[in-house]
């Protein structure tokens, strides 16, 4: 199997990344609801600079990743819909609403993080064979994979035995799952958090606090022993850090957005209920650093299972499987073996890592969730968010505005383009940043067709100017393109500003991921860039032909 990140194996002591947007989409587009895309035209006859092989698009929603299906919506109230007992209480508490706070996100962002006093490196196999055996113990059936360090994300599962194509391998029952209905070891806490109606995210962040706090007296101790001490997440770097490496990807302004609600959740619990029982809650527990660890944890090994009606899960054992865009096996709930099992989608020799897919996202999102850069080229639904904005200077700004906020959107917006098109509420949006006072009366229709809430037809056409929408996007995708490149070009000589050998590993670390992240990010606009002057070409050339023809008609008839 070909490495499918490039880690550089010398960094084992480095703090690194990432949170995962829940989703059960395939791309970007389709997780945020668009339509469908528009597709390039084939270029089998042509070389362009930076070509790479055409990727298929995915049309297929992916049923399963390490991740819920839903982005933490922190911001907003979240309650579960589940109706917990109440407690002996005579006036039931207000329910916690994970309002984001950010009065303590600069300061806690920009600090160096501590380790939480539990869990093993993240390249360990120290606690491998006590987990392995607990899990035995515990009802897992006999497995044909055990954990091993491998090339591909430190720790894996690897082949005991030859394991054909088709072949249901893991069967872990419900029993090891940890979900939002799963014993607390302190009652207490569980009742408590219950009470208040906090969502499964904050709860299952809360209950792996309270349960590694436990230690031995927890029944998930082997299983939190093994886990790392410091997940892959982007919740782990710094904003000086965010803003040095990404300060060209969209994933920056994402990253920076999922710090700031965790940090939210965090201050939103600690008000009004930890500080309310310290006794069940103490600071020296329930703290910043272990709900960055908690939250960690979850966004890169939480499951959501379709055919368990989407319950989100921790599936000890089965998190331990690595991705690869190679494969596109998932996990689920078999009801017939009633386990979560996967599928193998190719064969496997004794001694080769077995793999899973997290599910069909960019490289974008895999750092975002995961931590790591597949290599290039090699990730069929990588796709870069191209940012558009109306311009002020617009004579119908007031009206364009006024109408893309009716349908959800504001001025600037975001769109994915992938190796093979863009989404049709992209090339909306652009005619409706062209579109001339003439076309007033159409604004309306244009920016819902820009909208993926709307279910209007989105495949509109406005010949007169198409040409100008091209134009618009083009320029954006040059703009973008030019910031990617002056990274790329200062990244070589970046100033480390490091005293130590441990934290020059993890610079190094950082930097070679942000620079996987935008080459790969650059080659796509690289694509749209060419298909875009070709279009215009094309466009421009016609109608200079036809210009040609009319004159020559013209001057017979003289």
């Amino acid at each position: 199997m070909k490495n499918e990140t490039r880690r550089l194996r010398t960094v084992k002591t480095a703090h690194i990344m990432i949170t995962v947007e829940n989703d059960q989409s395939p791309i970007r587009a389709s997780r945020l609801g668009f339509s469908s895309f528009a597709t390039f035209p084939s270029l089998s006859d042509k070389v362009i600079p930076s070509q790479f092989p055409a990727m298929a698009e995915a049309s297929r929603i992916f049923h399963s990743t390490l991740i819920p299906t839903l982005s933490l919506q922190l911001s907003k109230p979240c309650y579960n819909s589940h109706v917990y007992p109440s407690l002996s209480l005579k006036k039931a508490p207000r329910p916690v609403q994970c309002s984001v706070s950010t009065s303590e996100t600069k300061s806690t962002s920009s600090n160096a993080t501590q380790e939480v006093p539990w869990g093993c490196d993240i390249d360990s196999l120290e606690n491998a064979e006590a987990l392995q055996k607990w899990l035995s113990n515990s009802g897992l059936p006999p497995q044909k994979m055990a954990i091993d360090k491998v090339a591909v994300g430190e720790r894996g599962l690897v082949a005991l035995k030859n394991i054909r194509k088709g072949e249901k391998l893991l069967f872990v029952p419900p029993s090891l799952f940890i979900t939002a209905d799963s014993e607390w070891s302190s009652p207490e806490a569980g009742l408590v958090l219950k009470q208040y109606s906090v969502p499964d995210w904050p709860l299952l962040a809360t209950y792996l606090i309270s349960e590694a706090s436990a230690q031995k007296s927890s029944r998930w101790c082997n299983y939190i022993s093994a886990l790392p001490r410091q997940p892959y997440s982007l919740l782990y770097w710094t904003r000086a850090e965010l803003d040095r490496y990404l300060e060209a990807s969209q994933i920056r302004q994402r990253a920076i957005e999922r710090v700031t609600d965790v940090i939210g959740t965090y201050n939103d619990l600690r008000l009004r209920i930890f500080s309310k029982y310290p006794d069940i809650f103490p600071e020296e527990v329930f703290n910043m650093e272990t709900f960055r660890w908690s939250f960690g944890i979850l966004f890169s090994r939480l499951v959501r299972l379709p055919s368990m009606d989407g319950k989100v899960a921790l599936v000890p054992w089965a998190d331990m499987l690595n991705h690869s865009c190679e494969v596109e096996t998932f996990l689920d709930y078999d009801k017939s073996s009633q386990g979560v099992v996967f599928t193998t989608d190719r064969a496997y020799q004794p001694g080769e890592q077995v793999f899973i897919s997290y599910g069909k996202k960019s490289n974008g999102e895999l750092l975002l969730s995961y931590g790591f850069v597949p290599k290039e080229g090699a990730n069929p639904s990588d796709s870069v968010e191209l940012p558009l904005s109306l311009k002020k200077s617009d004579k119908c700004y007031k009206e364009k505005l006024e109408a893309l906020r009716k349908h959800g959107l504001s001025t600037s917006q975001c769109y994915p383009i992938q190796i093979t098109g863009w989404p049709l509420e992209l090339m909306a949006y652009a005619y409706l940043a062209v579109s001339p006072p003439s076309m007033s009366k159409q604004f309306d229709e244009i920016a819902a067709a820009a909208s993926n809430k709307s279910t209007i037809k989105k495949d509109l056409r406005y010949p007169d100017i198409e040409e100008k929408a091209l134009q618009f996007i083009l320029d954006s995708c040059e703009s973008s393109i030019s910031k990617y490149s002056k990274f790329l070009q200062v990244s070589g000589s970046m100033d480390l500003d490091v005293t130590t050998p441990k934290q020059l590993n993890r610079r190094v670390f950082l930097k070679q991921l942000a620079v996987d992240l935008c080459t790969s990010e650059q080659r796509i606009l690289f694509r749209a860039q060419y298909i875009l002057r070709r279009r215009l070409r094309d466009m421009r050339s016609g109608e200079l032909r036809a210009l040609r023809i009319f004159d020559g008609l013209r001057n017979i008839f003289k």
